[in-house]
Protein backbone atom coordinates (compact mmCIF):
# COMPACT_ATOMS: atom_id res chain seq x y z
CA UNK A 1 0.00 0.00 0.00
CA UNK A 2 1.01 3.52 -0.79
CA UNK A 3 1.67 5.20 2.45
CA UNK A 4 1.10 8.73 0.92
CA UNK A 5 -2.11 7.87 0.09
CA UNK A 6 -2.94 5.39 3.33
CA UNK A 7 -5.05 7.93 5.76
CA UNK A 8 -6.96 9.18 2.11
CA UNK A 9 -10.08 7.58 1.16
CA UNK A 10 -12.19 8.17 -1.92
CA UNK A 11 -14.16 11.29 -2.70
CA UNK A 12 -17.31 9.87 -1.61
CA UNK A 13 -16.39 7.98 1.29
CA UNK A 14 -15.14 11.19 2.23
CA UNK A 15 -18.33 13.69 1.47
CA UNK A 16 -20.30 10.68 3.71
CA UNK A 17 -17.99 10.90 6.38
CA UNK A 18 -17.76 15.14 6.19
CA UNK A 19 -21.73 14.55 6.50
CA UNK A 20 -22.56 12.47 9.36
CA UNK A 21 -19.64 14.16 11.79
CA UNK A 22 -22.28 16.81 11.47
CA UNK A 23 -25.84 15.03 11.17
CA UNK A 24 -27.84 12.93 13.72
CA UNK A 25 -28.98 9.30 13.39
CA UNK A 26 -32.64 8.77 13.90
CA UNK A 27 -33.48 5.76 15.40
CA UNK A 28 -34.16 5.36 19.47
CA UNK A 29 -31.02 5.07 21.61
CA UNK A 30 -30.62 1.70 22.93
CA UNK A 31 -26.84 1.92 24.60
CA UNK A 32 -25.21 4.94 26.84
CA UNK A 33 -22.09 6.29 26.44
CA UNK A 34 -19.02 4.87 27.66
CA UNK A 35 -17.34 6.54 30.16
CA UNK A 36 -13.79 9.18 28.40
CA UNK A 37 -11.91 7.90 31.72
CA UNK A 38 -11.17 5.11 34.22
CA UNK A 39 -10.81 7.22 37.12
CA UNK A 40 -7.45 5.99 37.44
CA UNK A 41 -6.01 7.68 40.64
CA UNK A 42 -3.48 9.71 39.25
CA UNK A 43 -4.65 9.79 35.70
CA UNK A 44 -8.70 9.88 35.74
CA UNK A 45 -8.39 10.71 32.02
CA UNK A 46 -6.68 7.80 31.24
CA UNK A 47 -8.62 4.93 29.23
CA UNK A 48 -12.06 4.82 28.36
CA UNK A 49 -14.98 2.70 29.74
CA UNK A 50 -17.16 0.56 28.20
CA UNK A 51 -15.27 -1.60 25.89
CA UNK A 52 -12.34 -3.54 25.86
CA UNK A 53 -9.89 -4.11 23.04
CA UNK A 54 -8.98 -7.24 21.79
CA UNK A 55 -6.58 -5.97 19.11
CA UNK A 56 -5.18 -2.91 17.50
CA UNK A 57 -4.26 -3.03 13.96
CA UNK A 58 -1.90 -0.06 13.29
CA UNK A 59 -0.54 0.99 9.83
CA UNK A 60 1.50 3.54 9.78
CA UNK A 61 4.21 5.36 7.56
CA UNK A 62 6.81 8.15 8.66
CA UNK A 63 9.20 10.02 7.24
CA UNK A 64 11.83 11.99 9.11
CA UNK A 65 12.89 14.39 6.44
CA UNK A 66 9.28 16.30 7.00
CA UNK A 67 8.29 14.65 10.52
CA UNK A 68 4.89 13.52 9.14
CA UNK A 69 2.82 10.26 10.42
CA UNK A 70 0.34 8.67 8.25
CA UNK A 71 -2.12 6.62 10.44
CA UNK A 72 -4.91 3.70 10.55
CA UNK A 73 -5.76 1.95 13.35
CA UNK A 74 -8.39 -0.39 13.05
CA UNK A 75 -9.16 -1.38 17.02
CA UNK A 76 -11.53 -4.72 17.53
CA UNK A 77 -13.06 -4.45 20.81
CA UNK A 78 -16.01 -5.55 22.96
CA UNK A 79 -18.51 -3.81 24.01
CA UNK A 80 -18.80 -4.53 27.64
CA UNK A 81 -22.27 -2.47 27.86
CA UNK A 82 -24.99 -0.90 25.31
CA UNK A 83 -23.14 2.13 23.87
CA UNK A 84 -24.06 4.70 21.63
CA UNK A 85 -21.01 6.17 21.55
CA UNK A 86 -17.65 5.37 22.89
CA UNK A 87 -14.20 7.44 23.29
CA UNK A 88 -10.63 7.25 22.26
CA UNK A 89 -7.46 8.80 23.74
CA UNK A 90 -5.52 10.95 21.21
CA UNK A 91 -3.45 13.48 21.13
CA UNK A 92 -3.31 16.18 18.49
CA UNK A 93 -2.97 14.92 15.07
CA UNK A 94 -5.62 15.21 12.33
CA UNK A 95 -8.36 13.18 12.29
CA UNK A 96 -9.37 12.37 8.74
CA UNK A 97 -12.06 9.65 9.31
CA UNK A 98 -14.04 7.37 11.12
CA UNK A 99 -15.90 4.45 10.73
CA UNK A 100 -17.09 1.48 12.69
CA UNK A 101 -17.97 -2.30 11.46
CA UNK A 102 -17.38 -0.75 7.60
CA UNK A 103 -20.12 2.27 8.34
CA UNK A 104 -18.69 5.96 8.41
CA UNK A 105 -19.47 7.00 12.07
CA UNK A 106 -20.03 10.59 13.68
CA UNK A 107 -17.01 11.94 15.28
CA UNK A 108 -15.94 14.87 17.62
CA UNK A 109 -12.85 16.28 19.42
CA UNK A 110 -12.61 17.52 22.88
CA UNK A 111 -8.93 17.66 24.23
CA UNK A 112 -7.41 14.43 24.04
CA UNK A 113 -10.59 12.89 23.95
CA UNK A 114 -11.86 11.30 20.18
CA UNK A 115 -15.79 10.45 20.57
CA UNK A 116 -17.00 7.89 18.18
CA UNK A 117 -20.57 7.98 17.88
CA UNK A 118 -21.80 5.01 15.67
CA UNK A 119 -24.29 4.95 13.06
CA UNK A 120 -25.82 1.93 15.11
CA UNK A 121 -25.55 1.34 18.75
CA UNK A 122 -23.95 -1.37 19.93
CA UNK A 123 -25.05 -4.15 21.87
CA UNK A 124 -23.09 -5.63 25.12
CA UNK A 125 -21.35 -8.58 23.92
CA UNK A 126 -20.95 -7.36 20.24
CA UNK A 127 -17.95 -7.25 19.29
CA UNK A 128 -16.84 -4.32 16.86
CA UNK A 129 -14.42 -2.97 13.94
CA UNK A 130 -13.35 0.32 14.62
CA UNK A 131 -10.92 2.36 12.06
CA UNK A 132 -9.97 6.17 12.16
CA UNK A 133 -7.08 7.69 9.45
CA UNK A 134 -5.31 10.05 10.48
CA UNK A 135 -2.40 12.10 9.97
CA UNK A 136 0.21 15.15 11.37
CA UNK A 137 3.52 15.84 13.06
CA UNK A 138 2.98 13.77 16.41
CA UNK A 139 3.91 16.25 19.95
CA UNK A 140 5.35 15.16 22.54
CA UNK A 141 3.99 15.54 26.09
CA UNK A 142 6.01 16.69 29.75
CA UNK A 143 4.99 14.35 32.35
CA UNK A 144 4.22 15.75 36.31
CA UNK A 145 7.62 14.89 36.88
CA UNK A 146 9.45 16.77 33.73
CA UNK A 147 10.01 14.17 32.14
CA UNK A 148 9.11 13.71 28.06
CA UNK A 149 7.48 11.13 26.54
CA UNK A 150 5.24 10.61 23.54
CA UNK A 151 6.52 10.99 19.83
CA UNK A 152 10.13 11.88 20.55
CA UNK A 153 12.11 13.10 17.30
CA UNK A 154 16.00 13.10 16.65
CA UNK A 155 18.00 14.29 13.92
CA UNK A 156 17.61 11.20 12.22
CA UNK A 157 14.72 9.34 13.64
CA UNK A 158 12.30 9.50 16.39
CA UNK A 159 11.16 6.96 18.79
CA UNK A 160 7.43 6.63 20.55
CA UNK A 161 7.36 5.80 24.17
CA UNK A 162 4.24 6.04 26.36
CA UNK A 163 4.70 5.72 29.82
CA UNK A 164 1.93 6.33 31.46
CA UNK A 165 0.03 8.13 28.70
CA UNK A 166 2.15 9.11 25.82
CA UNK A 167 1.37 6.58 23.53
CA UNK A 168 -2.13 8.75 22.44
CA UNK A 169 0.55 11.08 20.88
CA UNK A 170 0.75 8.29 17.83
CA UNK A 171 -2.29 6.58 17.85
CA UNK A 172 -5.70 6.14 19.00
CA UNK A 173 -6.70 3.82 21.63
CA UNK A 174 -8.27 2.89 25.34
CA UNK A 175 -4.63 4.12 26.69
CA UNK A 176 -4.98 2.69 30.29
CA UNK A 177 -2.64 -0.25 31.69
CA UNK A 178 -5.76 -2.21 32.93
CA UNK A 179 -6.63 -2.47 28.58
CA UNK A 180 -4.18 -5.05 27.30
CA UNK A 181 -4.48 -6.19 23.96
CA UNK A 182 -2.41 -7.95 20.81
CA UNK A 183 -1.03 -5.98 18.34
CA UNK A 184 0.08 -6.06 14.89
CA UNK A 185 2.05 -2.70 13.50
CA UNK A 186 3.30 -2.30 10.55
CA UNK A 187 5.49 1.35 9.67
CA UNK A 188 6.48 2.23 6.32
CA UNK A 189 9.95 3.79 6.16
CA UNK A 190 12.51 6.00 3.74
CA UNK A 191 14.95 3.13 2.08
CA UNK A 192 17.94 2.64 4.59
CA UNK A 193 15.99 3.32 7.46
CA UNK A 194 14.64 0.62 9.76
CA UNK A 195 11.54 0.46 11.72
CA UNK A 196 11.15 -1.46 15.13
CA UNK A 197 8.22 -2.39 17.28
CA UNK A 198 6.92 -4.74 19.70
CA UNK A 199 7.01 -8.61 19.20
CA UNK A 200 7.98 -10.76 16.06
CA UNK A 201 8.96 -9.21 12.53
CA UNK A 202 7.23 -10.83 10.49
CA UNK A 203 8.06 -9.36 7.04
CA UNK A 204 10.59 -6.74 5.66
CA UNK A 205 9.70 -5.59 1.86
CA UNK A 206 10.61 -2.94 -0.20
CA UNK A 207 7.96 -0.80 -1.99
CA UNK A 208 6.78 1.93 -4.19
CA UNK A 209 8.36 5.32 -3.72
CA UNK A 210 12.07 4.20 -2.83
CA UNK A 211 10.78 2.67 0.97
CA UNK A 212 10.63 -0.17 3.14
CA UNK A 213 7.64 -1.64 4.91
CA UNK A 214 8.43 -3.39 8.13
CA UNK A 215 5.23 -5.65 9.92
CA UNK A 216 5.46 -7.01 13.25
CA UNK A 217 3.52 -9.10 15.17
CA UNK A 218 2.51 -9.43 18.95
CA UNK A 219 0.45 -12.20 20.08
CA UNK A 220 0.52 -11.32 23.77
CA UNK A 221 -1.62 -9.16 25.28
CA UNK A 222 0.09 -5.24 25.82
CA UNK A 223 -0.66 -2.36 28.06
CA UNK A 224 -0.70 0.56 25.04
CA UNK A 225 1.98 2.56 27.00
CA UNK A 226 4.47 -0.63 26.69
CA UNK A 227 3.96 -0.11 22.74
CA UNK A 228 6.96 1.42 20.31
CA UNK A 229 7.70 3.05 17.30
CA UNK A 230 11.11 3.53 16.56
CA UNK A 231 12.43 4.41 13.33
CA UNK A 232 15.94 5.57 12.44
CA UNK A 233 19.27 4.23 10.82
CA UNK A 234 19.96 1.60 12.79
CA UNK A 235 22.26 -1.45 13.43
CA UNK A 236 19.96 -4.78 13.59
CA UNK A 237 21.57 -7.84 15.30
CA UNK A 238 19.72 -11.07 15.52
CA UNK A 239 19.84 -14.58 17.68
CA UNK A 240 18.97 -16.80 20.05
CA UNK A 241 18.96 -17.64 23.67
CA UNK A 242 20.49 -20.93 24.73
CA UNK A 243 16.47 -21.82 25.36
CA UNK A 244 15.36 -20.64 22.59
CA UNK A 245 14.00 -17.30 22.83
CA UNK A 246 14.85 -15.01 19.54
CA UNK A 247 16.61 -12.09 20.60
CA UNK A 248 16.61 -8.25 18.13
CA UNK A 249 18.23 -5.42 18.90
CA UNK A 250 18.56 -2.90 17.18
CA UNK A 251 21.41 0.07 18.31
CA UNK A 252 22.33 3.37 16.74
CA UNK A 253 25.60 3.30 15.11
CA UNK A 254 27.49 5.37 17.07
CA UNK A 255 26.47 3.51 20.60
CA UNK A 256 27.14 0.42 19.22
CA UNK A 257 30.74 0.48 20.66
CA UNK A 258 29.63 1.28 24.09
CA UNK A 259 26.38 -1.01 23.84
CA UNK A 260 28.30 -4.50 23.01
CA UNK A 261 29.21 -5.75 26.28
CA UNK A 262 25.84 -4.92 28.20
CA UNK A 263 24.10 -6.51 25.53
CA UNK A 264 25.99 -9.20 25.24
CA UNK A 265 24.98 -10.62 28.42
CA UNK A 266 21.22 -10.31 27.59
CA UNK A 267 20.77 -14.02 26.51
CA UNK A 268 22.22 -15.31 29.76
CA UNK A 269 19.79 -12.73 32.01
CA UNK A 270 16.63 -14.06 30.17
CA UNK A 271 17.97 -17.61 31.30
CA UNK A 272 19.00 -16.71 34.53
CA UNK A 273 15.67 -14.68 34.82
CA UNK A 274 13.64 -18.19 33.64
CA UNK A 275 15.34 -20.03 36.34
CA UNK A 276 14.38 -17.24 38.87
CA UNK A 277 11.01 -16.04 37.64
CA UNK A 278 9.34 -18.72 35.64
CA UNK A 279 9.08 -19.38 31.80
CA UNK A 280 10.08 -16.19 29.72
CA UNK A 281 6.05 -14.49 28.71
CA UNK A 282 7.01 -13.62 25.18
CA UNK A 283 8.29 -15.10 21.91
CA UNK A 284 10.95 -12.70 21.66
CA UNK A 285 13.61 -10.54 23.75
CA UNK A 286 15.80 -7.72 22.54
CA UNK A 287 16.91 -4.26 22.97
CA UNK A 288 16.72 -0.32 20.76
CA UNK A 289 19.77 1.69 21.97
CA UNK A 290 18.83 5.21 20.64
CA UNK A 291 20.97 8.33 20.03
CA UNK A 292 22.51 9.49 23.40
CA UNK A 293 20.09 12.68 24.60
CA UNK A 294 16.75 11.03 22.95
CA UNK A 295 15.26 10.16 26.12
CA UNK A 296 16.46 10.85 29.54
CA UNK A 297 15.58 7.35 31.05
CA UNK A 298 14.98 3.64 29.72
CA UNK A 299 12.13 2.00 29.42
CA UNK A 300 10.96 -1.60 29.40
CA UNK A 301 8.42 -1.49 25.94
CA UNK A 302 7.41 -4.76 25.24
CA UNK A 303 10.10 -7.60 24.16
CA UNK A 304 12.77 -4.61 23.28
CA UNK A 305 13.85 -2.15 25.68
CA UNK A 306 14.65 1.25 25.21
CA UNK A 307 18.03 2.95 26.43
CA UNK A 308 18.52 6.23 26.15
CA UNK A 309 22.28 5.81 24.91
CA UNK A 310 24.65 2.85 25.83
CA UNK A 311 23.41 1.23 28.29
CA UNK A 312 27.35 1.05 30.25
CA UNK A 313 25.29 -0.51 33.56
CA UNK A 314 24.16 -4.01 33.11
CA UNK A 315 22.43 -3.55 36.07
CA UNK A 316 20.33 -1.42 33.74
CA UNK A 317 19.66 -4.05 30.90
CA UNK A 318 18.71 -6.74 33.79
CA UNK A 319 15.97 -4.17 35.35
CA UNK A 320 14.47 -3.85 32.20
CA UNK A 321 14.57 -7.16 31.58
CA UNK A 322 12.95 -8.35 34.70
CA UNK A 323 9.76 -6.03 33.75
CA UNK A 324 9.00 -8.72 31.33
CA UNK A 325 7.83 -10.72 33.70
CA UNK A 326 6.83 -7.63 36.26
CA UNK A 327 5.29 -4.97 34.80
CA UNK A 328 4.64 -6.22 31.30
CA UNK A 329 3.49 -10.03 31.53
CA UNK A 330 2.07 -9.15 35.44
CA UNK A 331 0.26 -5.34 34.72
CA UNK A 332 -0.91 -2.94 37.11
CA UNK A 333 -4.58 -2.46 37.04
CA UNK A 334 -4.00 1.37 37.95
CA UNK A 335 -0.55 3.95 37.96
CA UNK A 336 -1.43 3.48 42.02
CA UNK A 337 0.16 -0.26 41.59
CA UNK A 338 3.29 0.58 40.31
CA UNK A 339 5.97 -0.67 43.23
CA UNK A 340 4.78 -3.91 41.37
CA UNK A 341 6.48 -3.11 38.07
CA UNK A 342 9.59 -0.91 39.81
CA UNK A 343 9.97 -2.23 43.06
CA UNK A 344 10.26 -6.31 41.80
CA UNK A 345 12.52 -4.65 39.14
CA UNK A 346 14.99 -3.64 41.47
CA UNK A 347 14.51 -6.60 43.62
CA UNK A 348 15.58 -8.68 40.74
CA UNK A 349 18.82 -6.56 40.19
CA UNK A 350 19.73 -7.43 44.02
CA UNK A 351 18.93 -11.19 42.85
CA UNK A 352 21.01 -10.77 39.93
CA UNK A 353 23.92 -9.34 41.98
CA UNK A 354 23.42 -11.90 44.99
CA UNK A 355 24.21 -14.66 42.07
CA UNK A 356 26.53 -13.28 40.45
CA UNK A 357 29.38 -11.97 42.84
CA UNK A 358 28.25 -8.81 43.83
CA UNK A 359 26.50 -7.87 47.39
CA UNK A 360 23.51 -10.15 48.98
CA UNK A 361 19.91 -8.98 48.75
CA UNK A 362 20.29 -8.52 52.19
CA UNK A 363 23.29 -6.63 51.69
CA UNK A 364 21.37 -4.27 49.73
CA UNK A 365 18.56 -4.00 51.77
CA UNK A 366 20.93 -3.41 54.82
CA UNK A 367 22.83 -0.34 52.84
CA UNK A 368 19.59 1.08 52.52
CA UNK A 369 18.98 0.97 55.83
CA UNK A 370 21.90 2.72 56.93
CA UNK A 371 22.93 5.23 54.38
CA UNK A 372 25.51 3.08 52.72
CA UNK A 373 25.98 4.18 48.87
CA UNK A 374 29.40 2.68 48.72
CA UNK A 375 27.07 -1.07 48.55
CA UNK A 376 23.81 0.71 46.66
CA UNK A 377 24.16 4.43 45.11
CA UNK A 378 20.04 4.61 45.96
CA UNK A 379 21.19 4.22 49.84
CA UNK A 380 20.28 8.42 49.74
CA UNK A 381 18.08 8.79 47.19
CA UNK A 382 14.88 9.20 49.70
CA UNK A 383 13.33 6.09 49.55
CA UNK A 384 11.76 6.63 52.88
CA UNK A 385 10.01 9.58 51.40
CA UNK A 386 6.75 7.89 51.25
CA UNK A 387 5.20 4.51 51.54
CA UNK A 388 5.48 2.45 48.06
CA UNK A 389 1.75 1.22 47.43
CA UNK A 390 0.60 5.43 48.51
CA UNK A 391 2.70 7.91 45.97
CA UNK A 392 1.53 11.15 46.91
CA UNK A 393 0.53 12.31 43.49
CA UNK A 394 1.31 11.50 39.57
CA UNK A 395 4.59 13.11 40.01
CA UNK A 396 5.92 10.57 42.59
CA UNK A 397 5.48 7.46 40.30
CA UNK A 398 8.67 6.81 39.14
CA UNK A 399 10.65 7.93 42.51
CA UNK A 400 12.78 6.46 44.69
CA UNK A 401 10.33 5.25 47.27
CA UNK A 402 8.71 3.22 44.52
CA UNK A 403 11.64 1.29 42.74
CA UNK A 404 14.22 0.99 46.67
CA UNK A 405 11.27 0.56 49.23
CA UNK A 406 9.40 -1.46 46.95
CA UNK A 407 12.33 -3.42 46.70
CA UNK A 408 12.62 -3.53 50.34
CA UNK A 409 8.82 -4.64 50.69
CA UNK A 410 9.80 -7.79 49.17
CA UNK A 411 12.96 -8.78 50.70
CA UNK A 412 11.00 -8.24 54.44
CA UNK A 413 8.59 -11.00 52.75
CA UNK A 414 11.73 -12.94 52.14
CA UNK A 415 13.09 -12.43 55.48
CA UNK A 416 9.58 -13.71 57.22
CA UNK A 417 9.16 -16.56 55.11
CA UNK A 418 12.22 -18.29 54.38
CA UNK A 419 13.89 -18.42 50.29
CA UNK A 420 12.42 -21.64 49.48
CA UNK A 421 8.43 -19.96 50.04
CA UNK A 422 9.76 -16.51 49.08
CA UNK A 423 11.13 -17.74 45.57
CA UNK A 424 7.93 -19.86 45.51
CA UNK A 425 6.09 -16.90 45.48
CA UNK A 426 7.84 -14.76 43.23
CA UNK A 427 7.41 -17.86 40.53
CA UNK A 428 3.79 -18.35 41.53
CA UNK A 429 2.82 -14.66 40.89
CA UNK A 430 4.64 -14.44 37.35
CA UNK A 431 2.51 -17.57 36.46
CA UNK A 432 -1.04 -17.37 38.20
CA UNK A 433 -1.21 -13.50 37.01
CA UNK A 434 0.87 -13.99 33.23
CA UNK A 435 -0.82 -11.58 30.39
CA UNK A 436 -3.31 -10.17 33.10
CA UNK A 437 -3.23 -7.28 35.82
CA UNK A 438 -3.22 -7.23 39.68
CA UNK A 439 -3.21 -4.57 41.95
CA UNK A 440 -1.63 -3.76 45.32
CA UNK A 441 -4.78 -6.15 47.16
CA UNK A 442 -4.16 -8.31 44.84
CA UNK A 443 -0.62 -9.02 45.82
CA UNK A 444 -0.87 -8.97 49.35
CA UNK A 445 -3.64 -11.64 49.41
CA UNK A 446 -1.92 -13.52 47.03
CA UNK A 447 0.99 -13.42 49.21
CA UNK A 448 -0.41 -14.64 52.59
CA UNK A 449 -2.43 -17.14 50.90
CA UNK A 450 0.50 -18.78 49.02
CA UNK A 451 2.90 -19.20 51.99
CA UNK A 452 0.18 -19.20 54.42
CA UNK A 453 1.99 -16.52 56.89
CA UNK A 454 0.25 -13.08 58.47
CA UNK A 455 2.39 -10.51 56.60
CA UNK A 456 0.21 -7.89 57.98
CA UNK A 457 3.25 -6.14 59.86
CA UNK A 458 5.22 -5.68 56.55
CA UNK A 459 2.42 -4.10 54.69
CA UNK A 460 1.51 -1.66 57.77
CA UNK A 461 5.15 -0.41 58.69
CA UNK A 462 7.18 -1.18 54.65
CA UNK A 463 4.53 -1.21 51.90
CA UNK A 464 1.72 1.61 53.88
CA UNK A 465 3.30 2.95 56.40
CA UNK A 466 4.06 6.80 56.27
CA UNK A 467 6.96 7.10 58.72
CA UNK A 468 10.93 5.67 58.13
CA UNK A 469 10.76 1.86 58.98
CA UNK A 470 13.33 0.73 61.18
Amino acid sequence: MDHRALPRLAAPAVAALLAVTTGCTGGPVQGRPGASGLRDPYFPKAGNGGYQVEHYGLDLGYDPADGVLHGRAVITARAQQGLSSFNLDLSGLHVEGVDVDGEAARFNRTGNELTVRPADDLEKGQVFRTEVAYSGRPKALTDADGSREGWITGEDGAVGVGEPVGSMTWFPGNHHPSDKAAYDVTITVPHGYEAVSNGELLSRSEVAGGRTRFAWHSPEPMASYLATAVVGPYKVTTGKTPSGVAVYNAVSPEEAAASERSLARLPEMVEWGIGRFGPYPFGTAGAVVLPAGTLAYALETQTKPVYPGAPQDEALVLHELAHQWFGNSVSPKTWKDMWLNEGFATYAEWLWDEDHGGPTAQRHFDALLAGDTDVDAAADSGWDAFPPADPPGPQDISASPVYQRGAMVLHRIRQEVGDGEFFALLRGWAADHRHGNASTADFTAYAQERTGRDLTEVWDVWLYGKGRPE
